[in-house]
């Protein structure tokens, strides 16, 4: 199977392997809603949920797509939670999840009119990311991003935003991690470009 069949359902099965040692402050709470305990499910949507959503909505740009999604990350959640063997934190695994849903409804929607919003720290990776001596305000940065192609802006979403290695980018992507690179070095001469031109 590859990493486009991946995305397409079966992609919240997968397992993320690590061998490092760590303490995940929601193995109870996922112990008890892997054995089909309600509350402990709606604590960790409380903890968690806001993260998602940020996610998601970043890759959309969209309101309404974003709750569909965050809704649809949760659904999936729950019905492979026994799965999550535990060999990396919840949030991680989460994290993973949300990431291929997302991409592949959206690949299904072939949106090509997103409306991203970055806030608080969002902006200032962002900002850091460019080379641009001028940064641009949230609202223009935002109008900037909307017009990056759909993969492009979501390879440089999950790199720059959410600081995901090229080799992961390219794993939920289903593309090779120069091809990551290249979009998200696209992205950014693109930024600059648009931003230089309009500060003339």
């Amino acid at each position: 199977m590859n990493a486009s069949d991946r995305l397409k359902g079966t992609t919240v099965t997968a397992q993320v392997v690590t061998h490092t040692h760590f303490d995940d402050p929601d193995k109870a709470l996922v112990k008890r809603a892997a054995e089909g305990d309600l509350i402990a499910f709606r604590q960790l949507y409380d903890r968690h949920h806001r993260r998602v959503y940020g996610l998601v909505m970043r890759l959309a740009g969209n309101l309404d797509t974003a709750n569909d999604l965050t809704q649809e990350v949760f659904i999936q959640v729950w019905k492979y939670l026994a799965n999550f063997r535990g060999d990396s934190k919840f949030s991680t695994w989460l994290h993973t999840v949300a990431t291929r849903v997302a991409i592949s409804e959206l690949r299904q929607q072939s949106r090509r009119s997103n409306h991203l919003q970055f806030v608080g720290d969002d902006q200032h990776e962002i900002e850091q990311g460019l080379t641009h001596e001028d940064s641009a305000d949230l609202a223009e940065l935002d109008r900037l991003i909307q017009r990056l192609p759909p993969q492009t802006r979501w390879a440089f979403v999950l790199h720059c935003i959410e600081g995901m290695r090229h080799e992961d980018v390219a794993s939920e992507l289903g593309i090779a991690v120069g091809t990551s690179k290249a979009q998200v070095h696209r992205a950014r001469t693109l930024l600059e470009e648009w931003l230089s031109h309009d500060s003339i």
